[in-house]
């Protein structure tokens, strides 16, 4: 939060604690103190989009993340967030091609780049690109395994997982 005031940093923290208990308007004033210069930071952008994410704002959350990825494109939230609004809405080609263009950006740190992607694939009816991005998020994060078999995205490739070592 080093590119906000230490005021706004606080402020943040509090905003960040209201969407946590689900008080969007208590949230919603904390954020609207922070001074007009620094609405465009990293920080401010990224409780925003946590924000429109736990209230469940997905068409609000398309446009916060979309600015927080325009502005600040290493922030691996902004993509993730702005792809899974968009798959919220039923966008899931879009979804996809978001995190596309994120991945030469966040492609190799990223686990939950693909597995999101795997899920679009596999909601797109595109079982190997599925499969083999599922693969990579294992390589990456191999817990996601068993959480996948609850995934009712990821539906048309249990058999599969469950059959993954």
């Amino acid at each position: 939060m080093s590119s906000v005031s230490k005021t706004s940093q606080r402020r943040l923290r509090h905003a960040s604690g209201y969407i946590g208990l689900g008080m969007w308007a208590e949230a919603d004033r904390e954020l609207a103190t922070i001074p007009a210069e620094e609405q465009g930071a990293e920080a401010v952008l990224a409780v925003r989009t946590d924000r429109h994410l736990e209230a469940k704002e997905w068409e609000r959350l398309v446009a916060v993340a979309e600015e927080l990825t325009r502005c600040h494109p290493t922030c691996e939230q902004g993509w993730i967030h702005r792809a899974f609004a968009l798959r919220e809405l039923q966008r899931i080609a879009e979804a996809k091609a978001v995190l596309l263009e994120a991945e030469p950006l966040h492609g190799r740190t990223s686990g939950v780049l693909h597995y999101n992607l795997a899920c679009y694939h596999c909601l797109l009816g595109e079982r190997p690109e599925a499969r083999r991005r599922f693969r990579r998020a294992c390589q990456m994060n191999p817990e996601w395994k068993e959480s996948a078999l609850q995934d009712s995205d990821l539906a048309a490739l249990h058999a599969e997982i469950r059959r993954m070592e």
